[in-house]
């Protein structure tokens, strides 16, 4: 990890980077965190290490181990499928929501072009972090373009979360060729105006997501038994 810039939100850069090191699984699951080795390495003190530790703690990511210590929390492969069926409406509302502003909305539309564009360049060198991001930001340009803001808020208290568990599938490379295959399709539904081959589309990239998700992730837990 880079050590970071003495910025005043220094307490959101460390959060941001430990989140990202969960998320690519440079920090792995039941994995313990000792906060000044995690300090030295970022180049900043303890004390906005700890804060962000227990921001990540409140949201699930890092559970309490030994003395004022901690540890990343497992993935749950029933919680993860939950996770899923709730994402799969609410992408699917807003794929259909996004087909019909399409044609009126040109800054959005351009930013779903522009997050599709770049998803399409990856290849088998493309870290998992950055895969990562690229996925993201192809799904918030369709909240966006969407145009209704409840939709992204509420699902980014999630994404840390959904962040974990596109590492599992996404560290596939038979994987990331498909899910941007997948994402082509929503994309050409949406750009065309078809709304209702965007919400199917939608709906079925996050079932496939969250089926394989769930089938890596019970198939980790038995091979650990």
């Amino acid at each position: 990890m880079i050590p970071l810039d003495p910025l005043p939100n220094l307490i959101d850069q460390v959060y941001a980077r430990i989140l990202e090191a969960i998320s690519d699984r440079t920090l792995r699951p039941g994995q313990r965190i000792r906060q000044n080795e995690l300090a030295d390495k970022l180049g900043v003190s303890r004390q906005p290490v700890s804060h962000a530790l227990h921001l990540l703690h409140r949201q699930g990511l890092v559970a309490e181990s030994g003395r004022r210590g901690f540890e990343v929390t497992q993935l749950d492969p029933a919680r993860i499928r939950q996770l899923y069926e709730v994402r799969g409406a609410i992408d699917a509302l807003a794929a259909r929501l996004a087909a019909a502003r399409a044609a009126s909305d040109a800054a959005g539309r351009a930013r779903l072009e522009a997050a599709f564009a770049a998803g399409r360049r990856i290849d088998r060198n493309t870290s998992l972090a950055e895969l990562i991001v690229l996925d993201v930001d192809f799904h918030r340009a369709i909240y966006q373009l969407a145009g209704n803001p409840v939709i992204e808020e509420t699902i980014a208290p999630q994404w840390p979360h959904m962040r974990r568990s596109m590492a599992t599938v996404l560290s596939e490379l038979d994987y990331r060729d498909s899910a941007w295959a997948e994402h082509a399709d929503i994309a050409e539904h949406i750009l065309r105006g078809d709304a209702k081959a965007a919400e199917r589309a939608a709906l079925a990239h996050a079932q496939t997501a969250g089926r394989m998700t769930e089938e890596r992730l019970r198939a980790t837990d038995a091979a650990a038994a």
